[in-house]
């Protein structure tokens, strides 16, 4: 069961959002999920909606391990630019492993594992994230078709066996970081006078 707990005026960077606050109840687990909307959402054609796992070491920290902040920022610009749409904002960290178990996937990974190795040696599947809660806020707020800003086929396919028709997938490519050590020698030669 879906239960809308806060509403509130958003402004931000990259325009003025109206934000939510949701609880599901699923199972035993309570969730909870924060939307961004933008302009009108169900006008005749689709809204841009991005479903987004909750990243704190990409979107809060910066890490050059993921690109979770790039395609967060991307998919907040195009919704801005389009004056419309949805951010779905999903606590599920890292691939729904928490946080905690994440930073033990990062310590895999130095030795030489891939995400989806390090999670299954953890004892995880490749992706535990569940996309139930973002259907039903779809369907919350009367929205039954997207225009899907997403990397991953398996939302596209949890959305429609959800009953919301993805009527295109638009892809979130970002530039690739660049390596720890090139990244703080830009840094450096841009802020070289302030580090004298």
């Amino acid at each position: 069961m879906l239960t809308k707990v806060a509403e509130a005026n958003f402004p931000s960077r990259f325009g003025h959002f109206r934000i939510f606050g949701f609880e599901g109840s699923y199972g035993p687990d309570v969730q909870e999920c924060v939307v961004l909307r933008m302009g009108d959402i169900t006008s005749a054609e689709p809204p841009l909606v991005r479903i987004h796992s909750q990243c704190l070491t990409g979107d809060v920290l910066h890490s050059l391990r993921c690109d979770c902040r790039s395609q967060l920022e991307l998919s907040l610009n195009l919704i801005a630019e389009e004056g419309r749409g949805l951010l779905i904002y999903e606590h599920q960290e890292g691939r729904g492993i928490g946080l905690l178990n994440k930073l033990r996937a990062y310590e895999l990974q130095d030795g030489g594992a891939d995400t989806v190795e390090a999670n299954e040696r953890l004892g995880f599947e490749a992706d535990l994230r569940d996309y139930q809660m973002p259907a039903e806020i779809l369907r919350y707020f009367k929205v039954r078709s997207v225009r899907l800003l997403s990397n991953n086929p398996d939302k596209i396919a949890a959305l429609e066996h959800a009953g919301i028709h993805v009527a295109e997938r638009i892809p979130c490519i970002v530039a690739p970081h660049e390596s720890t050590e090139g990244y703080l020698r830009t840094k450096k030669q841009k802020l070289g006078h302030l580090l004298d």
